[in-house]
């Protein structure tokens, strides 16, 4: 099963397009964005219909990540290269600033195309820029993070009065090594949502991606949702896995190999564009929303965020 790259090369220059547009620095590859607001992938299944993003790949490395496409635009693949091959945009807040003065004030997402809080953010700082800036246009924003470095940034935050939406699909530690495996432990990732909890942030837990046949059992559910309760989380947002182009092909590929008796089900459950059974995504989320029921939790993707953006505003074309 091949995920290779998109053939966007030509006879003078047989490099992916993105070595031939980036500065390579310590092994991230630096461009200029020409914009920082990007439509959200409707796979993508979060609330949010724009995001924005610092980082393109993420070495996280979860074989499920629904980003996983945006490479090959890049004439990279897929699959390795959106693990290790990370994309910077150094100069993210100076164009996000000039984004948002010609915003509506809809709420964006921050961190789609890559976990914003992943190991370059140690190295560029990007992430109080933007802060920064969405706080000062007046947009509402959600974080979706992996990562405890996110706790640096805690403060501005809760000023930005910003929600910050941390991953934590499953607590099965063999499950997280195998999927998920340049990301934190689930445990650290609760003490995380406990962490920003305390710094009083507004955090709540994406339950996702939720695994057809692998993290989707009552009781692999139920713990899931009590130790989010535990940790103190302010709601919780289901998301069963999406398998668009890109990461259908990479994922699947893992399958074959550690849970080969899976695969035709998969095949069946999973339509062309890479969404599962209508069914069966009603049925898990369903369980999700009983679970968070008990323990006192709202559950699903809440009401927009909106406020009055401090800019002065120009149609957006």
């Amino acid at each position: 099963m091949g995920w290779d790259a998109l053939p966007l090369v030509d006879a003078a220059d047989e490099r992916p397009l993105i070595e031939r547009r980036a500065v390579v620095r310590d092994g991230f590859y630096e461009t200029q964005a020409r914009t920082m607001i990007e439509r959200v992938p409707q796979a993508a299944g979060i609330a949010q219909r724009w995001a924005v993003s610092p980082y393109r790949g993420c070495a996280h490395a979860c074989r499920g990540c629904g980003a996983r496409a945006g490479h090959r635009r890049l004439g990279l693949d897929a699959g390795r290269d959106f693990d290790t091959r990370i994309v910077v945009k150094p100069n993210a807040v100076a164009r996000l600033r000039a984004d948002l003065a010609r915003w509506g004030g809809e709420e964006l997402a921050v961190g789609v195309s890559g976990d914003c809080y992943q190991a370059a953010e140690e190295t560029y700082r990007l992430m109080p820029g933007l802060i920064g800036a969405l706080a000062e246009a007046g947009v509402p924003f959600t974080v979706y993070t992996k990562s405890a470095l996110v706790l640096r940034d805690a403060g501005l935050l809760a000023r930005a009065g910003a929600r910050v939406a941390v991953s934590i699909a499953f607590v099965d530690e063999r499950i997280r090594r195998a999927v998920e495996p340049g990301a934190p432990s689930a445990q650290a990732r609760l003490e995380l949502v406990s962490a920003l909890v305390e710094a009083g942030v507004d955090c709540r837990v994406l339950m996702a991606p939720v695994l057809p046949l692998l993290s989707d059992a009552a009781d692999q559910l139920a713990a899931t949702v009590r130790r989010i309760a535990g940790a103190g989380a302010r709601a919780v947002e289901p998301v069963v896995l999406r398998l668009p182009p890109g990461t259908r092909a990479w994922y699947l590929e893992w399958l074959e190999r550690a849970h080969p008796q899976l695969v035709a089900r998969y095949e069946e459950l999973y339509d062309r564009s890479g969404l599962p059974s209508p069914g069966y995504e009603q049925r898990i989320t369903g369980q999700i929303a009983q679970l968070c029921q008990v323990y006192g939790m709202p559950c699903g993707p809440g009401e927009p965020l909106r406020r009055e953006p401090r800019v002065s505003q120009l149609a957006l074309v």
